[in-house]
């Protein structure tokens, strides 16, 4: 199964050291967002590398990556599901969208979201984004919620602020510290690239 042996490439280039760092970086500790969350120790510079090999996965093995305990593991396959968007023709991007939004409870820490959200859920919707993003902002997962927000990151960089602006006031008193960073750096983002049209 190609899916263990990618697996077996994370652990053969995995460091003890970087592992235990990660645990820290992603909060791991009892009642923090990412409690429960295990790392092998493997940069994202290599995991980047080593997805190469990997990019013609079928969406039932990257089911696999994203169910496996290993944060490293999860975004190698959200990593994958950009790559495969970004190739895909339009069948195949309808494909890897809804399987996404099927798997968002797997897409469960902030880089996972950063990497992939706008890549793949803002791209596809495109102009026709506030009514799907307004779901997911109003969802009980923390995750879905940073989903849509960062998933505006897409039409900020096409000039278009609505988006983003429209999201950020549904999540402005969100009480999780992650939503609220995701907030302000997309306030930010439209500030710099819209400027004058907002």
């Amino acid at each position: 199964v190609r899916t263990s042996e990618l697996e077996w490439q994370l652990r053969a280039i995995r460091t003890p050291e970087r592992a235990q760092a990660s645990a820290w970086f992603f909060k791991t500790a009892p009642g923090q967002y990412g409690h429960w969350d295990t790392f092998y120790g493997v940069s994202v510079p290599d995991q980047r590398k080593l997805i190469r090999g990997y990019r013609d996965l079928s969406l039932k093995e990257i089911q696999k990556l994203l169910e496996s305990e290993y944060h490293e593991a999860r975004l190698c396959a959200c990593l994958i599901l950009v790559d495969q968007y970004k190739r895909g023709d339009e069948a195949q991007k309808q494909a890897v969208f809804e399987f996404y939004l099927k798997n968002t409870k797997r897409i469960n820490n902030w880089d996972l979201v950063d990497s992939s959200a706008s890549y793949i859920v803002g791209a596809h919707l495109g102009d026709g984004a506030l009514p799907a993003l307004k779901k997911l902002a109003h969802s009980d997962n923390l995750w879905e919620r940073r989903i849509a927000m960062l998933s505006c990151l897409y039409n900020i960089c096409e000039g278009k602020a609505e988006p983003a602006l429209s999201i950020a006031t549904i999540l402005v008193n969100d009480s999780h510290d992650l939503i609220q960073k995701a907030v302000g750096w997309m306030v930010r983002e439209v500030g710099k690239r819209v400027g004058q049209e907002v």
